[in-house]
């Protein structure tokens, strides 16, 4: 225990073992519900809506309570085209050399391509950035820790709550995505982690029959 820290009580809710599993049960089968959408309405979303889901997923821990992470969400449309067209420049490239004959074959069944018109229609994009350091007044750089873990369970943790708020997502890498530091006028410290298109999805929305790992495949228990 850090004794230069102010220590204060525990704000935690204990539940018998019935309530315990039935929470479990139900927040497991919403998530359940969760599905990667590729088709959005542009139906508007309001900003406080995104507030909380950001705020949500800015509890997660992180190494050293660095919070190395920033949740930059764009909502105008100008700056949703530039995105598109930056980042639909990548994948082209991507789709016609960077990636592998393996790759592609794999994405197949997702039909996926070059064309993100998402970015554009969807109503918000979330660019989640990672920070590998914070600058200090004198020009020394302070490390962060543990960086892309605490980023990525952030960015778990923001896709839940988008879920539980009703928001379908999108988890997009159009690698390399240097350009979204550029767009968006992003400190030296900040490098792009994930684009994520957020809103309602399209009412013909569909998605791809898929299997999740059966819980004896991603499980292993020593009782």
């Amino acid at each position: 225990m850090n004794d230069n820290i102010a220590q204060v009580p525990l704000d935690f809710h204990r539940y018998d073992e019935a309530t315990m599993l039935a929470r479990a049960t139900e927040f497991r089968m919403e998530l359940a519900r969760r599905r990667t959408v590729r088709h959005f309405s542009d139906t508007p979303v309001p900003f406080a809506v995104m507030e909380q889901v950001v705020r949500a997923a800015g509890t997660a821990p992180s190494g050293a309570h660095k919070q190395p992470w920033t949740f930059c969400v764009v909502g105008n449309a100008g700056l949703k085209k530039q995105i598109r067209d930056a980042a639909e420049a990548e994948e082209k490239l991507n789709y016609h050399g960077r990636m592998s004959a393996e790759w592609i074959e794999d994405l197949k069944p997702f039909n996926t391509g070059p064309d993100k018109p998402f970015l554009e229609t969807a109503p918000w994009l979330v660019v989640v950035f990672r920070r590998p350091y914070e600058p200090e007044p004198d020009g020394r750089k302070h490390p962060n820790y543990y960086v892309n873990e605490s980023v990525g369970i952030a960015t778990g943790m923001l896709l839940a709550a988008a879920h539980h708020a009703g928001l379908a997502t999108l988890t997009h890498t159009p690698s390399p995505m240097d350009f979204l530091s550029k767009l968006l006028g992003s400190p030296a410290n900040e490098r792009p982690f994930l684009l994520i298109p957020m809103g309602l999805p399209a009412v013909n929305a569909t998605v791809p029959t898929l299997d999740r790992k059966a819980v004896q495949q991603l499980l292993v228990s020593y009782i």
